[in-house]
């Protein structure tokens, strides 16, 4: 009788530990940005192209916005401002000279993932737009996130904040 009163006490920690650790697990897989809380959206690789970009110095790279499929069709539209919902990913990559064709550029390392999420009440001081800005996966820390809306308030505040315009 006594065997089994130590059990459950055992069996309860382990699946306490067990959940604690999926948890964990959970986050680590999917970390958010500071103050916005955004994550990196999954399966954003085939969503759909707005445009590509090519970024001079200092930061010499090559990037591309994608879309979900509201913002898209916010976009396609001529829709501002954007709906709630709607999210932009802009993926970039150094710079480099193609190996096989000498007047070419090509992606080369990958730098960074910035995402933008349009949630009017989430986001209200912020214009209605989250932002997430990650390096291999990982969040920037908060002073870069500190800079993102600064940014786009001082120079798009009058296409909802968004740089980005649809390639034709």
């Amino acid at each position: 009788m006594r065997t089994r009163w130590v059990a459950i006490p055992v069996a309860l920690i382990v699946f306490w530990l067990i959940a604690l650790t999926a948890a964990d697990d959970a986050k680590a897989g999917n970390p958010a940005s500071p103050i916005y809380g955004v994550t990196v959206p999954d399966g954003y690789r085939s969503w759909e192209l707005i445009a590509p970009a090519r970024e001079a110095a200092p930061f010499d790279e090559l990037r591309v916005v994608l879309g979900n499929d509201i913002a898209v069709r916010a976009y396609r539209n001529g829709t501002l401002p954007f709906p709630d919902g709607s999210v932009l990913v802009k993926l970039a990559w150094k710079e480099v000279q193609s190996p096989d064709f000498a007047s070419a550029s090509i992606p080369g390392a990958a730098t960074t993932v910035q995402v933008m999420v349009k949630d009017s009440k989430k986001y209200a001081s912020s214009g209605g737009w989250g932002f997430g800005r990650f390096i291999d996966g990982v969040p920037a820390d908060e002073v870069q996130h500190r800079t993102c809306f600064a940014c786009h308030e001082a120079r798009v505040k009058n296409r909802d904040y968004v740089f980005t315009r649809l390639a034709p």
